[in-house]
This record gives C-alpha cells, structure tokens and sequence, in this order.
C-alpha cells in the first residue's frame, strides 16, 4: 500500500514518535510506502512530500515538534480544495492517510472521509488533553511536567520576595495542564476554563493567607480562564484567520487586580510554547509509539472514518465522531481532589 501521512494544528512533544512507529511498521511488517505530507493538509494541496524511510527518521524519537511541519491550513478552506485533495490523493495513489491532529485537524478529516475524499485514519494528538473518547494525548505528560517544573522553580524566588506569582498556562477551553501542574506543583489557587472565577474571592483568599503568615503564594491561571459575569472586565478578544479567539492575557489582567486588590507584590510568568516545545518526555513517547503502531494496523485493517485511542490502558479505535465536536473537559472527581489544596 502507499500510505500517507501528515500532522496538522500546532506542534506537540511526540509528534515525531508516531510518525517513526508508522513508518518502521508500514516498512518492515506490511512493506508499504509511507508519503509524509509536508505542512498539515497543506502538503496534499501543494502536493509537497518526501517518500519516509526507516533510516530517514532515524534520530527523531527524542525530537520535539515535527519533522514534517505542521499548519491549521485545510481543503474546506478554500473553493475547490477538497476536489484538489481528493484528485491529488488519486493521481498519487495513496491508499489512505493518517492524519495527526486535534480536535480542530480530526474534525476535518471526519469531513475528509464523509466526503470520500480520500480513506482516513485519525491519531489524537495535543498538549490540551481535550480530545473526547482517549483518556490521554501524548504530549500533555511532557507540557505537564514543564509546568510543573516552572512552578516549583517559582516557589523559591516567590519565597525570597514575599511575592505573589501568577503563572499562564496553555488551555484554551479546558483546565488539564493548569489542574494537573497545580496539584503537583503545591499550586495556592489554580483558574480554570471550566470554572469562572470571582476575583474577589481569589483575592480574599491571598489576603487570609497571608494573615495566617504565609506571604508568598503561586496561582496558576489557564489561559482561557474566564471571570463570573460582571465581577472583571475583559478586553473583547481578537479573531484569528481561523476562527479562534487569540488568548493570552488573562494573567496579567489576575496579576493587577489581586496587586490592586490586596497590596501584595504580584509578578507574572506566561509559560507560553516552552510547553508545547522541546524533547518529550518518555511517557509520550511510548504513547505516540503505541499509538502510531496502531494507526498502520488500522489502515490495514481497513477501519477507516476511525480514530486510534488509549482506553483502559490499551489502544483501540473509535469512530472520529466520537472524537470531535466535545471537548473532554477536567473531570469533577479530579477537580474536586484538586479543590482539598487550593486556597
């Protein structure tokens, strides 16, 4: 078979994990072709690729980002682009492409494969942890530990100051990272999507902290925290070309009113794409191993329209309709865990 392969949306640690697992399987095991399509979906438009080899992704387990590039660019972006795909597809010869992605990227290769553009396999792939139907996406453990990471290392400078820190951490619609780090990082308050916060309360609960004589505090703030309604003002969001709402901020508008509000040196530490960046960590890349060994065997097993996922502590494949469309939001069990240690 000629099977081909793209990620698409924003980068993520393991991405090249899954791309090595696919291709020693497709060439070793089924001695297939493997097409890696350069730049997300874009690839198949411009029809720019590179035949992958096991000696050419030699050396990019421990690679962060993607060998093959990525963008949020999409055939249903453009009048006559799913045509354009599917006539590349066919003049190419591709079998079937894996497509790996988040909900944004598996959303449209559902499209892709209710067109009968061309036959699809999905692998959920984002730091987020917000794809429904997989209880893990490679790339969160690492951007978890990254926090994590940046949070202890707060602590001490926060200590040395009698500061409040607060830390921005990726999330656009859902609070995985900040709840996960905050918990591990003996975070003082953590904000997430899922829950609006009164930034009186927050500050209420610094200022009794700091009276019981603990003057230094981290809160973590996802960055698509968002207030109670009429409790702060936010600036209207910007749009971006794609229809998302460019976030980031949120943190120093928490910063100034709980400096505002309660008279304590506030700072602020936006952790930003050092957590999608860098070599992932080994969980992630066992998890985009398995995972990519599985979309191959899928693709032969002709599961087409589906997605690879963990469940259980196993890999299986579910229909991308139970992947998109609703997101996978921070359970009530672990919030309620994370609320015993939150101010």
């Amino acid at each position: 078979m000629k099977v081909g392969i793209l990620t698409g949306g924003g980068d993520c640690p393991g991405l090249n994990a899954v791309i090595r697992a696919v291709v020693r399987k497709a060439e070793k095991h089924y001695e297939d072709t493997v097409i890696g399509f350069f730049d997300g979906w874009k690839g198949i438009l411009e029809e720019s690729y590179e035949e992958l080899t096991i000696e050419k992704m030699r050396g990019t387990l421990p690679r962060g980002g993607t060998v093959l590039g990525t963008t949020r660019d999409h055939p249903y972006m453009s009048e006559g682009g799913p045509q354009l795909a599917k006539e590349v597809c066919k003049r190419m010869g591709i079998d079937a492409v894996i497509v790996i992605g988040g909900e944004g990227t598996l959303s449209c290769a559902l499209e892709v494969h209710n067109d009968e553009l061309t036959k699809i396999v999905g692998v959920p792939k984002t730091i987020d942890n917000d794809i429904a139907a997989t209880e893990m996406t490679f790339g969160f453990s690492t951007a978890v530990d990254i926090a994590t990471e940046a949070i202890d290392r707060l602590h001490t400078t926060a200590e040395s100051h009698d500061r409040v820190m607060v830390v921005e951490v990726m999330g656009r619609h859902v609070g995985h990272i900040a709840t996960w780090a905050g918990i591990a990082g003996g975070a003082t308050i953590v904000l997430v999507p899922e829950e609006k916060f009164n930034i009186e309360n927050v500050a209420d609960s610094l200022q009794r902290r700091h009276d019981a004589g603990r003057y230094a505090s981290i809160v973590v703030v996802a960055e698509g925290a968002l207030p109670e309604e009429g409790t702060l003002e936010l600036p209207a969001p910007e749009i971006d070309q794609y229809g998302h709402q460019k976030l980031g901020g949120i943190s120093q508008i928490v910063a100034s009113e709980i400096e505002k509000r309660t008279g304590f040196e506030t700072r602020v530490t936006v952790l930003g794409h050092v957590q999608r960046g860098g070599t992932p960590n080994p969980y992630d890349r066992v998890l985009g191993t398995r995972l990519g060994i599985a979309a191959i065997d899928a693709v032969h097993e002709e599961e087409f329209g589906k997605m690879v996922a963990l469940q259980n502590g196993s890999i299986t494949t579910v229909p991308l309709e139970e992947a998109v469309g609703t997101l996978k939001t921070v359970s009530p069990d672990l919030w309620a865990t994370a609320k015993n240690f939150f101010a």
